[in-house]
């Protein structure tokens, strides 16, 4: 009998050991250090159970490599083509994390019901009967689909041998198990040498993969580090469950840009794809009401027009309170410090409470003007005109900073309808016969008197 292997492994961020020890020597966690089975047979290689697959042993030039047949594929969802840069890369592996019951699975399925592509939809958290059912309230006509319920990799890749699938999906790599090694699903070791399986299958038979992976409860996908870093791309789905917008996020991106966004509502057909969100995150109001302002934002490529909404309040209590939703507080706090160092308003003893409506979060710089023309406007209880909007950042020193693709944002805010943006002076704006009026201004003396 074979004497069994074991090794330790941080359950945190997947360093191995010799030996058990207290601390992780690279995250510094105590106590998640774990022993694990580690049994790997001579013979790991799938190339035996597919018939399909290429040889690459013979090194070529970089001039002579033919990439003319690696055209993306077409999900026919243009949210999902735009995060991932025009569409499927062949070959590629990609990794879709998000919370429990956000709409992971509903998106990758509501995907490969869509998908033109003999797709294989690989679950080993839900049986057919469940995803069928699921599927009947997306597109239940849909003969390109096969699902199956595996969790042994060796199994998986039978039934592609046989079915020779166009696009595979997983559903999750936490769930699946190899024979060549003996702990438990979701461990270190055994994700770490699923995911290898899958992406030596990946780029043998150019069929793209796509696995869906859990979360920790600090929002970073379980399992160890090393597992981002093996995959191509690396996709975040986030979104408040009270709420019914979801956005979709690029962290890591090979074939195309990491700054791209996609935004789908979630109703009881499934996902919705957002094309115009400006006009949902801004709220439709019969009367103008103070503390609101609407920000030109930008998320990857997309022009964003958002609402900045803030509350200014007497302090109740001693200290006065600090909260931001959406926003960042440590930014909200040096606005605030600029407003009364630089403008001399007064709010040391008073609450401001600032909220980015829609459940987003924003963390660009230029929605600055806005939440500084919204606390402004709730301090004086004053409503701000509903056709103006801002873009533009905030120095210390109170001056009006420029902010990138400018024009952008201007065509965005006049094809919404607004008739006024407010921006930097020293932005280079090329724009001739626009139908909004760009209002210039250098410093923050200028906003106040135009809205004061």
């Amino acid at each position: 009998m074979a004497k069994v292997k074991t090794t330790f492994f941080c359950q945190n961020c997947g360093s191995q050991y010799a030996k058990w020890q207290g601390q992780c020597n690279s995250c510094k966690q105590w106590n998640t250090i774990a022993e694990e089975v580690l049994q790997k047979p001579e013979k790991s290689d799938w190339k035996s159970l597919n018939s399909r697959a290429k040889s690459t042993s013979k090194p070529l030039k970089i001039i002579e490599i033919d990439v003319s047949e690696e055209a993306r594929l077409n999900t026919l969802d243009s949210e999902f083509n735009r995060v991932l840069g025009g569409g499927i890369v062949p070959g590629s592996l990609t990794l879709l994390g998000g919370e429990p019951g956000i709409g992971k699975s509903t998106l990758l399925l509501q995907v490969s019901l869509k998908l033109p592509y003999k797709t294989l939809y690989v679950s080993g958290e839900e049986s057919q009967k469940q995803i069928k059912m699921r599927a009947e309230r997306i597109n239940p006509n849909n003969n390109s689909c096969y699902i199956l319920t595996e969790t042994k990799t060796q199994n998986i890749f039978k039934q592609i041998e046989s079915l020779e699938p166009e696009i595979v999906i997983v559903d999750s790599i936490q769930t699946l198990h190899s024979d060549y090694i003996e702990s438990s699903s979701g461990s270190i070791s055994q994700i770490k040498e699923c995911t290898t399986e899958l992406i030596k299958f990946a780029k043998e038979t150019a069929i793209p993969v796509i696995l869906i992976g859990h979360i920790t409860k600090d929002g970073n996908i379980a399992g160890p580090k090393i597992l981002e870093h093996m995959v191509d791309t690396v996709l975040q789905f986030e979104g408040d469950r009270n709420h019914v917008f979801r956005v979709l996020r690029a962290n890591k991106n090979r074939f195309g840009s990491t700054n791209e966004l996609g935004i789908y509502e979630m109703q009881g057909s499934g996902l919705r794809e957002v094309s115009n969100p400006s006009e949902i995150l801004i709220t439709k109001k019969d009367e103008e009401l103070s503390g609101n302002a609407i920000a030109a934002t930008l998320e990857g490529m997309r022009p964003l027009m958002v609402e900045v909404q803030a509350l200014v309040s007497t302090a109740v209590y001693g200290t006065p309170q600090r909260s931001a939703t959406g926003f960042n507080a440590k930014r909200l706090n040096m606005l605030l410090a600029v407003l009364e160092k630089r403008a001399g308003f007064k709010l040391g003893a008073k609450d401001v409470f600032l909220n980015i409506t829609g459940g987003i979060t924003v963390d660009d710089p230029a929605i600055d003007l806005a939440v500084i023309a919204a606390i402004l406007s709730s301090n004086e209880d004053e409503s701000l005109p509903s056709e103006f909007c801002f873009a533009a950042e905030i120095g210390l020193s109170g001056e009006i900073r420029p902010v990138q693709r400018v024009e952008q944002r201007i065509l965005e805010a006049e094809k919404l309808g607004f008739s006024t943006i407010f921006v930097s002076k020293y932005n280079k704006i090329s724009l001739k016969n626009s139908g909004i009026k760009v209002q210039l201004i250098s410093k923050i003396e200028d906003l106040i008197e135009f809205l004061v």
